[in-house]
């Protein structure tokens, strides 16, 4: 956290264990745990570390709000895994990288950075030595992310990155391939389903092109396109994962959609706690 904010950092002291707060102690001080801090302590180590939850589904299908809703909904962080593929494509635009040129991107991969918000969900992205997350939706990058995408080693190269973030359970993670080759034994993996005529009116609302029909067509036809290059390619194809909960949010207002994902991991949470009774 502090080498985010470029905060330089000589020592660290932990003083604090879940909701056990050692206090009256100074820098150094050295105590037995009380009776009541040993019971707190002991109830810790039988709590589960919470559920690792995947989140696909097609462009535009609002894996990345609602699931970031979600995540906060539950107590768990939140990653979108899509981030990295935008500002990967984002800086290959800007460096003048072809999307083709799978060596290229995979050296440009070190210059993207994942960074947590305040309720630790990675939703932000630092290219090119600086914040360029609102610069992710454009139009440009959206041709493109489904090209940069498709490279097989461009995508292993980020896996370890992923797998590292998911390890500490606890927590969400969106994109197009997340329950069926990121994570495939994540605890609870949902499917968001929406019609492309839905999705291209989210992204027309998005983009404050709703009234512009002929807008919302070229969007629609985006759309199609991204998810022929995405259903087709030979690495992480996107698909449903067989075990999924489908979701379809055809009608849905965002909150709708969050609360129907935050359902499903409260029911999974139910379902593992049961079984280890």
């Amino acid at each position: 956290m502090f080498t985010a904010v470029d905060a330089p950092v000589r020592r660290l002291v932990r003083l604090r264990f879940g909701t056990i707060r050692l206090s009256n102690m100074s820098m150094g001080d050295v105590r037995p745990l009380t009776a009541a801090e040993r019971k707190q302590l002991d109830s810790l180590v039988t709590e589960k570390p919470g559920l690792i939850v995947s989140v696909d589904g097609p462009g535009g299908s609002g894996k990345s709000t609602v699931g970031a809703g979600a995540a906060l909904k539950v107590g768990y962080r939140f990653c979108d895994t899509g981030v990295l593929y935008r500002g990967l494509t984002w800086l290959a635009l800007k460096r003048g990288v072809s999307p083709d040129d799978s060596g290229a991107l995979e050296m440009l991969i070190t210059e993207v950075e994942l960074a947590p918000d305040p309720q630790q969900r990675y939703v932000h992205l630092r290219a090119d030595g600086r914040e360029v997350t609102d610069e992710l939706h454009t139009p440009e990058v959206d041709r493109e992310v489904s090209r940069v995408s498709q490279h097989a080693s461009v995508r292993a190269k980020l896996l370890p990155l992923q797998h590292a973030l998911a390890a500490g359970g606890r927590i969400v993670m969106a994109g197009r391939d997340i329950g069926t080759v990121v994570l495939p034994e994540a605890d609870l993996k949902v499917y968001l389903d929406v019609s492309i005529e839905e999705r291209a009116r989210r992204r027309a609302a998005e983009r404050g092109v709703s009234d512009d029909a002929a807008a919302v067509a070229q969007i629609e036809e985006e759309l199609r396109r991204r998810d022929g290059i995405d259903s087709t390619r030979k690495t992480a194809p996107l698909r449903k994962p067989a075990d999924a909960v489908v979701i379809d949010t055809d009608g849905y207002t965002l909150e709708q959609s969050i609360d129907a994902v935050v359902a499903a991991i409260r029911a999974k949470e139910r379902e593992l706690a049961q079984g280890h009774a």
